[in-house]
């Protein structure tokens, strides 16, 4: 349900996401495996953790993506309000509405 002040062209930012988030999982498993390998246990931890982050990241933002475009949430969640012409405020791009 669009609302009426979005932009009709909205594109997502998930394959960004996606692309970077693969990128930090390289960099922090080689960050990983390299300072495991030469006895630095701390920066090898710390760049585990971070690599247990960015993982997670990934996985949401792939499940993201395969809920499609036109997810909806469930009935907990209230719909936006429907966009009505004689509301005040203003609206982008339009003269400014209400009295």
């Amino acid at each position: 349900m669009r609302s009426g002040n979005e932009p009709v062209t909205a594109r997502s930012p998930l394959r960004l996401r996606l692309g970077l988030g693969m990128w930090g999982l390289l960099w922090a498993l080689a960050g990983t495996v390299a300072f495991a390998w030469t006895g630095r246990t701390g920066w090898a931890i710390a760049c585990g953790v971070l690599l247990l982050v960015v993982a997670t990241d990934v996985v949401m933002i792939v499940r993201h993506m395969r809920q499609g475009a036109r997810y909806q949430p469930g009935p907990d969640v209230p719909p936006y309000e429907p966009y009505r012409p004689g509301r005040t405020g203003r609206r982008r791009g339009g003269p400014p509405t209400g009295p």
